[in-house]
């Protein structure tokens, strides 16, 4: 196809010899950001940027061997020009650019629209040839601003503190977490965190990310001491017996499947709030036409009906298979609520 090929390795560039986001060991690897579906374990070199240093030497051991890069900082690879740039997706997430005589090839990564104030904004790149995700490439997902989500979270906080209930929100501990923890209102109680959640607050703290002030939770933990409080904690916490000192409490969870299968995925939750760290439908219209792509690739999600939608609006696209995943579901059925009042919805 060009400049960049699909392998069982991963989207791979011959001229530069290296992959973006490789799902099997290489030489060297472009990563985009630092989720474990796109940055994984074995490669002799990783690219990517520099906020997403610390996080990968965290989940991929200390002794990696890093490249880092500010957005927009060029590196020449045997003729081939690449660069990052922000995706908005998670904190140091970032599509790659890729220029080779002329040609210019973008693959997005993971990414959204909507500026979290906290990710960086995403910015359209112009190019022939666009590698996009599509995890929500259906018409029926188009997110509410954040703020309204913001505002409806801090809201069931307060009243679940007159309650007398802990509040406890789910969200992945790498991007989700963090957009949370910067989202929540402090004025109505401090913010304590799940240890794997405080694990990356702390590496992205090192790289010199300014976070709201949060409290790890450790065995020793009171509850007595921290009223009012909300807890931020990953999806492996739910159902757990570490939930059971905030007994009781409330659970609610964030994320995108809440737009759509809500009434399904809250079955073990109290509350679902729908908000995304990747683009909605419109998002992945607005980001196809701002890149002024010739040819589009869509690599995961709703990948064969958002490419038969741009097919049918000119746009000249097809699907490549991955081992990407987008965003799951964040919550297994079966596992306990924990509040005092605990339901299930059909």
């Amino acid at each position: 196809m060009g400049l960049l090929q699909f392998t069982s390795k991963g989207i791979y560039c011959k001229q530069a010899d290296v992959y973006i986001d490789p799902w099997k060991s290489v030489e060297k690897a472009l990563i985009t950001h630092g989720h474990s579906d796109h940055a994984r374990h074995g490669h002799k070199q990783y690219l990517c940027h520099q906020h997403s240093r610390s996080i990968l030497k965290l989940r991929l051991g200390k002794n990696i061997n890093i490249q880092t890069v500010k957005y927009g900082e060029s590196v020449s690879i045997n003729g081939v020009d690449i660069s990052f740039h922000p995706a908005g997706h998670i904190i140091g997430s970032a599509q790659i650019r890729l220029e080779y005589k002329g040609c210019v090839w973008v693959v997005s990564g993971d990414y959204k629209i909507e500026d979290d104030g906290l990710s960086g904004a995403y910015t359209p790149i112009k190019c022939q040839y666009f590698i996009t995700e599509c995890t929500f490439g259906l018409p029926v997902y188009k997110w509410i601003p954040q703020q309204e989500v913001f505002d409806d979270i801090n809201n069931w906080w307060q009243q679940n503190n007159k309650e007398g209930k802990t509040t406890v929100l789910i969200g992945y501990s790498l991007g989700k977490a963090q957009r949370l923890i910067q989202g929540l209102d402090t004025s109505i109680g401090p913010i304590l965190t799940h240890g794997a959640v405080e694990n990356i607050n702390q590496a992205l703290r090192d790289d010199g990310i300014k976070l709201n002030d949060t409290v790890s939770v450790t065995p020793d933990f009171d509850k007595k001491k921290f009223a009012n409080a909300i807890v931020v904690a990953p999806p492996s916490a739910a159902g757990t017996n570490w939930l059971k000192k905030f007994h009781p409490y409330s659970i609610g969870i964030a994320s995108g499947w809440m737009g759509l299968r809500g009434p399904r995925r809250r079955r073990t939750v109290d509350r679902g709030f729908v908000l995304s760290d990747h683009a909605d439908w419109p998002g992945l219209n607005q980001a196809v036409q701002a890149s002024g792509a010739e040819y589009v690739i869509a690599t995961h999600g709703y990948t064969n009906a958002f490419a038969r939608w741009l097919n049918e609006k000119g746009v000249q696209a097809s699907v490549e298979n991955t081992l990407f995943e987008g965003e799951l579901p964040e919550i297994k059925e079966g596992s306990n609520s924990g509040s005092t009042n605990d339901k299930t919805e059909n």
